[in-house]
């Protein structure tokens, strides 16, 4: 069970033991989990989700008075690592020994869309721990990290609660950048960082703050600041009037950019989220390179979306797994008392499975076959090989949707569970290849993505409910007891609703597809 970890803010925590399960999306950072490391076993980290907010704050800026409990003030110092090219940095990641009334320890942040996910773990001087550097194997590919500055933080603060229960905490940093020893850079700055609690938190206490001389803060962790670095936009904008090649590029740039930040977190094993995403991002460059096709040159493009369809299939059995435990927690809550140990141990024979694929897939992420290609895919992101080709984005979003269009007319009045999956499969297609003409197609082509993100869902639904009937009926087979019998099958019938609920919302939501995608597609 996760357990509430003591002062936050930057201070090595301990370590604690137990088996794992995810995160849940809405955890905090006061949220820890023990994480052990597949490569030694030797030693335990821990896993915590850090949101937080930063605010500029002058020299005469002090800490106005915020109701909470103060802290004794605290001297930090903080080595970070890179490598030569500030890889890690460029990625958002950061790497750092930190120091405290003489503890050693090593964090590592890497970025997610909640904010931040920090993973600690105990340490001397040296090489960083070998834990926090294998989540780190897809950004750096070999290249050695080393020491690329020192800072010195005199941090001051208040944590807050609310009846009782700690809820965030507010720090004021006074940072020293060292170079050799001797100080060549000063800033402050001001840190909320949410314990436990919602958006709301963070707004009245940025105001209270605002309120009492801070400012905007430019968005730079203390590395960047430290370095004097800028930070760079992943993916620029492109204009509507851009080449078309350029509306690709930005696109596929984005999802190799999604690929490689949840990467760390797929190698962690310890939120579904990320397996989620970095599948989503390889289906969707396939997608786009096949909506592509009449742009590139045949035999590169299929080389690339060959290695992206062995990626996803990697990430699926894993992905369907969290699934399939995620249903079935929820609807373990539903059952009667007779009804739920067998679900329990459901449960728990899924979990053994989803362990098992998690030691396959880390395999397969560590292969030179992985490695090849991430660097095909960034390498086609930045240059994708293209052919002389007259034909618009408007033309390829189109084409997709004419061919989803007689997908669904061909369907039978009764279609199988195969034939709407495949359904389904093509609503992707049209979806992802209307993103990449909707800068320059407009309003038209956002509300056909909307609607296709609506009719996926419900599709997605019915294809999960498939696959759950299938867990359950395979349980069912092996199974000698009479008790699990009558819960499987009251959990198969479940199943047949929820793919019914799926039929009946898919002929709606077609129909407002299709308008949709005639007023954009014509």
């Amino acid at each position: 069970m996760p357990q509430p970890s003591g002062s936050h803010h930057g201070e090595p925590s301990g370590s604690s033991g137990g088996a794992v399960t995810d995160l849940p999306a809405d955890s905090v950072r006061a949220r820890k989990r023990a994480v052990g490391s597949s490569a030694t076993g030797a030693m335990t980290v821990t896993l915590s989700l850090e949101r937080e907010r930063k605010l500029s704050a002058g020299r005469s800026f002090r800490l106005p008075d915020l109701q909470g409990a103060p802290f004794p003030p605290r001297l930090l110092t903080s080595t970070y690592f890179d490598t030569e090219g500030y890889r890690l940095a460029t990625a958002g990641i950061t790497l750092r020994r930190r120091v405290q009334q003489r503890r050693s320890g090593w964090q590592l942040k890497l970025p997610c869309a909640e904010g931040r996910y920090e993973v600690e773990a105990k340490g001397g001087p040296g090489r960083p721990p070998v834990q926090l550097l294998d989540p780190l194997f897809a950004h750096l590919r070999g290249t050695p990290v080393a020491p690329v500055v020192m800072m010195r933080t005199w941090r001051t603060g208040v944590r807050i609660s609310t009846n009782g229960r700690p809820v965030a905490e507010v720090v004021l940093d006074a940072v020293s950048v060292l170079v050799d020893r001797r100080v060549v850079r000063h800033f402050r700055e001001v840190e909320i960082e949410l314990l436990d609690g919602d958006e709301e938190v963070l707004d009245r206490l940025e105001d209270q703050l605002r309120q009492a001389g801070a400012g905007d803060h430019d968005g730079r962790p203390k590395m960047f600041r430290a370095l004097d670095l800028s930070l760079q936009e992943p993916v620029p904008p492109v204009a509507p009037n851009a080449p078309i090649i350029d509306h690709l590029r930005a696109l596929l740039s984005a999802q190799v950019a999604s690929w490689l930040r949840h990467d760390p977190l797929v190698r962690i094993g310890e939120t579904v989220e990320a397996v989620h995403q970095m599948r989503v991002a390889t289906r969707r460059l396939r997608a786009l390179l096949r909506a592509a096709r009449p742009l590139l040159v045949p035999e590169w493009s299929e080389q690339v979306r060959s290695e992206l369809s062995w990626l996803a299939g990697v990430l699926g059995p894993a992905r369907d797994l969290d699934v399939l435990i995620e249903y079935f927690q929820q609807e373990l809550a539903t059952l009667e008392p007779r009804e739920a140990p067998p679900v329990r141990r459901l449960i728990r024979r899924l979990r053994r499975d989803r362990a098992s694929v998690q030691e396959e897939l880390i395999s397969a992420l560590r292969t030179d076959r992985y490695l090849a290609a991430l660097d095909l895919a960034e390498a086609g992101s930045r240059h994708p090989q293209v052919i002389p080709s007259d034909v618009s984005l408007h033309e390829i979003a189109a084409a997709e949707f004419r061919k989803l269009r007689k997908a669904v007319r061909a369907l039978p009045e009764l279609p199988s569970d195969e034939e709407l999956h495949r359904v389904r499969i093509k609503v992707k297609r049209a979806r992802y290849a209307a993103e990449l003409a909707e800068t320059t197609v407009g309003r038209p082509a956002s509300r056909f993505i909307q609607r296709a993100k609506e009719l996926q869902d419900i599709l997605g639904m019915h294809q999960d409910a498939v696959v759950a009937e299938g867990r359950v009926r395979s349980y069912l087979d092996g199974s000698q007891s009479r008790t699990a019998a009558f819960a499987a099958g009251r959990m198969v019938e479940r199943q047949r609703q929820r793919k019914l609920r799926a039929r009946e919302q898919f002929a709606l939501a077609w129909k407002k597809l299709e308008k949709r995608g005639k007023k954009a597609w014509g």
